[in-house]
């Protein structure tokens, strides 16, 4: 089952668990059912965010353009920081940085 399908799943077990009309039994059948599902997403969650921070620190490498010469990385997230510390300096008061 595909995450979207889990997630599907889950969604649909959580309305049934909120109708009026289903029994005990039933709505802790499908508590039980949506506590694995959730566990499950968690994990796939867990994945898809490792592979994203692995990604997104590995070193970027500069491309060459057809003329030879090279081409800087587009996204270049330390342009701003200072040589001797690696740091932008201190914020701007009142602003998150």
């Amino acid at each position: 089952m595909t995450f979207e399908e889990t997630l599907a799943k889950l969604e649909s077990l959580t309305n049934d668990i909120k109708r009026t009309d289903i029994s005990l039994e039933d709505a802790l059948k499908d508590f039980e059912e949506g506590i694995k599902l959730a566990k499950s997403l968690e994990s796939a969650l867990d994945k898809i965010e490792g592979k994203i921070q692995i990604l997104t620190n590995q070193p970027v490498k500069a491309e060459k353009n057809p003329a030879g010469t090279e081409i800087p990385p587009q996204m270049d997230l330390f342009s701003a920081a200072d040589a001797e510390n690696g740091t932008a300096g201190a914020p701007v008061q009142g602003l998150r940085q």
